[in-house]
């Protein structure tokens, strides 16, 4: 699907002070607690759209610290729009980048837990690497995460969430938990924050698939 360009999303991105900008995201690598000015567990959203999901999360938890990485400057500006309205909420930020440097702007064991919500499928076999739930981008999460930190995967794209099974087993990761109807698993969906996509996929009668990974 084309992208819709934004005119002026990039310079908006630029201005705004909810946003750390590439020229200084790498610098912070190993020190997002004095980013937020508080030491407390950091999560990510990795391709968070117009993050409806991460903005509702860092509502509800305010004792943990959120990152949402997108890397559209037309779509980050919606979830920028969503931010600027909400000015009392202290725990989020936002990163326009390629998922692919996440190891150069988090260091080794910075990270608690990974969100991955209705990713690109990139459905051709030779882009299979770019897919968020690859076994490449496996060993990315691997190198950033806490020991005890966890990956939770959702899509309405059954072949992506069969072909995320099949990595986390190749790549040595655990599967704690996973459904193929979230929305009817009533243990696995106490809680549950919808994301846009997921709103309008339900709705039309797609069933929602969700799976939790953990290391070793």
């Amino acid at each position: 699907m084309r992208l819709r360009n934004i005119p002026g999303s990039r310079e908006a991105i630029a201005e705004s002070e909810f946003v750390v900008q590439e020229a200084i995201m790498r610098e912070k690598r190993g020190c997002w607690k004095d980013v937020f000015g508080k030491d407390h567990p950091l999560f990510l959203e990795v391709g968070m759209g117009k993050g409806r999901f991460i903005t509702e999360l860092a509502t509800r938890n305010p004792q943990y610290n959120y990152v949402g990485i997108e890397k559209y400057s037309s779509v980050l500006l919606r979830a920028l729009e969503k931010r600027e309205t909400l000015p009392e909420l202290t725990n989020l930020l936002f990163l326009r980048m390629d998922a692919e440097d996440l190891t150069e702007v988090f260091a080794e064991q910075e990270v608690s837990g990974i969100y991955l919500n209705f990713s690109d499928p990139w459905p051709k076999d030779r882009h299979a690497k770019r897919r968020l739930p690859s076994k490449e981008f496996l060993a990315r999460y691997d190198q950033i995460l806490k020991p005890e930190g966890k990956v939770e995967f959702k899509t309405d794209n059954r072949a992506l969430f069969d072909f995320a099974i099949d990595q986390a087993k190749e790549a040595g990761w655990t599967l704690e938990a996973c459904t193929f109807d979230l929305h009817h698993d009533k243990e696995m969906a106490e809680g549950n924050i919808m994301t846009e996509y997921e709103e309008r996929f339900s709705s039309q009668g797609n069933p929602i698939c969700k799976l939790i990974l953990s290391r070793g």
